[in-house]
């Protein structure tokens, strides 16, 4: 799989921007605030209907623009595939898939994948736990597109029953008017339930299944200096059972059994969250678990232990995208070898080599250099390591020139 073309229009920095890409490496080279980062940015997009820079779809349309337009060409084997997508302001945002609009945007995800590596990885060690739910979602759907769905899904039902649980707390504090009636909350906890067990039985499975790669990943990249383990945290430990902390945690567990698991324990904690306004269990409070030789990652690794877990992670993604998952137990439900025919990742590292130091620089480029298709962008050509050297394309005030 790669990118042949990119089209922009009123993205980002861009009125207008036409971009021939080739499989191999590709290296976008030029000073800081050129709108290097904006092309990557809007291929990523596209596989995953997210920025990995901006949580708001409203910082990708240019200034003064309503809109924004992204177009790309995704070879498949011997096929092409054509994707155009519209960022509206204020609007919904609308997909075409070879000139046919699609019935949903999320239709596209899956068509392309892309593995990203960026700066602002560092956030999955160092950050708080909602980095690294969103790194194992993009996953997920990049994995198993149906989860995109659920994942909408679930988002929705979370707003409309945290919206109802804050205004029948503010009612009984009488801070407001109305009788803060709670008789339709049993409704949006079951539907709560229903797909909040879908989707932590898939994220569960999606870390077993990770884990494998994240242990040899970090090895390789660190050279062996510690051992790296990540698990998953359910909210589910301790709310079923305070005494018992790890409750509900284990393993894997199938999703009408995590779905029991949730609506027991959101009645326990029912007076709580009406009390608070928010809802306090379900895979929106859970977290992915990083540790080095036994400890957490977070507050105790090193700058560059921390650099070389962030690299892993993202290894490790793009190995498990491109070999897939073996074990048949986890796979129910996860992996669609079908779906992954000439589906190896492009592979996006923007603005990394920066960041890293020498021996940690050549680790990496020795890792992905044989892959499909790498993007590169990078301030200065000697950025570019020399196993990476490919297509360079120079970028400058907005205007992309492509060099060889």
């Amino acid at each position: 799989m790669y990118v042949s073309h990119l089209s922009l229009r009123d993205f980002r920095s861009y009125p207008e921007a036409d971009v021939e890409l080739e499989p191999g490496v590709n290296a976008f080279v030029g000073p800081n605030g050129q709108g290097k980062t904006n092309l990557v940015e809007a291929v990523g997009y596209v596989a995953t209907l997210s920025s990995h820079r901006v949580a708001s779809d409203a910082a990708l349309i240019r200034a003064g623009a309503s809109s924004a337009i992204i177009r790309t060409r995704i070879v498949r084997g011997e096929r092409a595939s054509t994707i155009e997508l519209e960022i509206a302001a204020g609007k919904a945002n609308r997909a075409r898939i070879n000139r046919a609009p699609a019935a949903k945007v999320r239709d596209v995800v899956g068509i392309l994948r892309t593995v990203v590596f960026a700066p602002e990885d560092l956030v999955l060690v160092k950050g708080d736990p909602d980095a690294r739910r969103r790194f194992l979602d993009e996953l997920m759907v990049l994995l198993t597109p149906r989860m995109a769905g659920v994942l909408g899904d679930y988002e929705r039902v979370l707003r409309q029953r945290s919206a109802l649980l804050k205004s029948a707390g503010a009612a009984r504090r009488g801070r407001s008017e109305g009788t803060g009636d709670l008789r339709t909350l049993d409704v949006w906890d079951a539907k709560l339930a229903q797909l909040g067990g879908q989707l932590i039985a898939v994220r569960q499975r999606l870390i077993q299944a990770l884990a494998p790669f994240v242990s040899a990943a970090y090895e390789e990249v660190s050279s062996g200096q510690s051992a790296a383990r990540i698990s998953y945290k359910s909210s589910l430990a301790g709310a079923l059972d305070p005494e018992d902390p790890t409750a509900g945690a284990a393993g894997w567990s199938e999703p009408a059994a995590l779905e029991a698991q949730m609506l027991e324990a959101m009645t326990r904690l029912r007076p709580k969250e009406v009390e608070r306004g928010v809802c306090l269990v379900g895979p929106h409070r859970d977290d992915v678990v990083l540790e080095l030789g036994g400890l957490p990652a977070k507050g105790y690794a090193s700058h560059g232990e921390s650099w070389s877990f962030a690299l892993a992670l993202r290894l490790a993604s793009y190995r498990l995208l491109t070999q897939g998952i073996e074990d048949p137990a986890l796979a129910e439900d996860l992996w669609m070898p079908e779906a992954m025919e000439d589906g190896e990742p492009v592979l996006i590292l923007d603005d990394v080599f920066a960041e890293l130091d020498s021996r940690r620089r050549r680790k990496l480029s020795e890792l992905v250099a044989g892959a499909r298709q790498v993007l590169i962008t990078a301030a200065v050509a000697e950025d570019v390591p020399e196993e990476l050297r490919g297509t360079r394309i120079d970028v400058m005030a907005g205007t992309v020139t492509r060099v060889r």
